[in-house]
């Protein structure tokens, strides 16, 4: 892509910005071949927009408007990502709805930090996941990078991390164990998205096979 420019990435936070800061920390350790063009917070209150500022990410602040659809609000916010140029859409923490405008079909992902298609949906983010996980005796949690469609959590799934629900979890100890899997799963999604390896055959997304002498 970008006749081997890094990427450029927009991404869309709500609350802390840390996966925003993982994928900054990435890209400037060049393990992942990236720009990130702008950062949309859904919230002036939200912690992750001094965050990304502080990370030298220009940001900008959406506030769906009371009464407003989703495609509406999808429209303003995907015009930041626009006017920077932006590749690849990646949600981070996102939880406002919106509508994906089509120009931006198959070019937006989300991580979720459970095991799609289970734990996920309306209502089903951070700590209520865990806590959802734990409630149901599970063994193995993980994380999920899907492509986005206009449903919660439903978009094609692209890779999946898994991890051990131990004996004694927490939800912030089982939280934490799922975003260092986290850590590793987005940008990898990235990387095969830039590299053109991800085709989407109805809800199945193929990965082919790295050129020779291409990581």
């Amino acid at each position: 892509m970008n006749g081997g420019d890094p990427i450029r990435l927009a991404v869309l936070i709500s609350g802390g910005g840390t996966t925003l800061l993982n994928l900054a920390a990435r890209i400037a350790s060049g393990e992942l071949d990236a720009r990130s063009g702008v950062a949309v917070a859904s919230s002036s209150r939200a912690t992750g927009v001094a965050r990304a500022a502080a990370a030298g990410v220009g940001v900008r602040v959406e506030e769906r408007r009371a009464g407003e659809s989703a495609a509406d609000y999808g429209q303003r916010v995907f015009e930041h990502c626009r006017a920077a140029g932006a590749d690849l859409v990646c949600l981070a923490g996102w939880l406002n709805r919106l509508a994906v405008p089509k120009d931006f079909a198959g070019r937006v992902m989300n991580i979720h930090p459970a095991l799609l298609p289970a734990f996920g949906g309306e209502g089903m983010y951070g700590r209520r996941v865990h806590e959802a996980v734990l409630r149901h005796g599970c063994k193995v949690s993980g994380c999920t990078v899907h492509f986005v469609d206009d449903e919660y959590d439903n978009g094609p799934i692209i890779l999946q991390r898994c991890c051990a629900v131990e004996e004694g979890d927490t939800p912030e100890s089982l939280a934490a164990r799922v975003f260092e899997q986290e850590k590793l799963a987005y940008p990898e999604a990235i990387r095969l998205y830039a590299q053109g390896r991800l085709r989407v055959e109805g809800r199945v997304v193929r990965v082919a096979q790295a050129a020779r002498g291409r990581e």
